[in-house]
């Protein structure tokens, strides 16, 4: 019967160590990659530049952030249409993964794309369901989807599962929207989203959000919507720059403990003179 010496024995547990080490290692690295390319992924989906009009000022806030060495799929998109008016989404995908990521892009060009063929938010909303459905993903969106025209002052807004808008206006009134809504994008086909029509006679702000801005471990959901109300709130009384608003509601979004992304879109508003029934 052979023997092994207590230093074979050391030796054999060292060279099991450095084996675990380097696939330990290994995987770390690749777990970075997938979230390096999840980020790109992110940063290129998000616009550079937002649409100008006159008497509409827009501004946005994007703060990535990471549950271990996950990244989430939140959005934020505006463009214009070639009648004049501004399209304007925002939204959170299922899951912290590059898939989600990727499924993100998909929710968010085909916004873009099937806005040319109907702009009508509820209608807009429904197809894009239909087609997320048609890809086959298992991953599911909440977003937003509003339509403004900027010279009569009519924003149309439709909600697929997600939060609330908050709004103020200068006048001192602001609150959250109580718009319907329908279901997620990517649950079922053949979703009903309403619409709900405003008129922004006077001057204020809008502002779309995700629930990383205002849901967390230190806050509930309506404290969130709470605080983004009082900040709007001041900010239109004020006349404070949509940038500036902007800025407040992500800085704001610190308190609530969140682990998720967080993303703010503002819309700043002259407001125009009621001109239809």
């Amino acid at each position: 019967m052979s023997r092994t010496s207590p230093a074979d024995d050391g030796d054999e547990l060292l060279h099991r160590l450095g084996t675990l080490t380097a696939q330990t290692r290994a995987q770390a690295a690749e777990q970075r990659s997938r979230v390096e390319l999840a980020l790109a992924l992110q940063r290129g989906m998000l616009p550079r530049d937002l649409p100008v009009a006159e008497g509409v000022r827009l501004a946005v806030r994007y703060a990535p952030a990471y549950q271990g060495l996950n990244v989430g799929g939140d959005w934020y998109d505006a463009f214009l249409m070639p009648d004049g008016r501004i399209g304007l989404s925002i939204g959170d995908v299922q899951g912290h993964n590059i898939e989600a990521a990727a499924f993100m892009g998909q929710v968010r060009v085909g916004l873009r794309a099937l806005a040319s063929v109907s702009s009508e938010p509820g209608e807009l909303l429904s197809r894009t369901n239909d087609l997320l459905l048609s890809l086959g993903s298992t991953l599911f969106a909440t977003c937003t989807f509003i339509r403004l025209d900027p010279a009569t002052g009519v924003l149309e807004s439709a909600r697929a599962g997600h939060l609330p808008c908050v709004w103020a206006t200068a006048d001192g009134r602001a609150g959250i929207t109580e718009d319907e809504g329908g279901p997620p994008l990517g649950i079922s086909r053949g979703m009903v989203y309403p619409v709900t029509r405003y008129r922004l006679t006077t001057g204020g702000v809008f502002v779309m959000l995700t629930d990383g801005v205002v849901e967390g471990p230190s806050m509930t959901l309506d404290e969130g919507l709470e605080q983004a109300v009082r900040l709007a709130g001041v900010a239109a009384v004020a006349r404070m720059d949509a940038d500036a608003l902007a800025a407040a509601v992500i800085k704001g979004a610190e308190r609530v403990g969140h682990d998720d992304d967080a993303a703010v879109l503002v819309i700043g508003h002259d407001g125009v003179r009621a001109t239809q029934p």
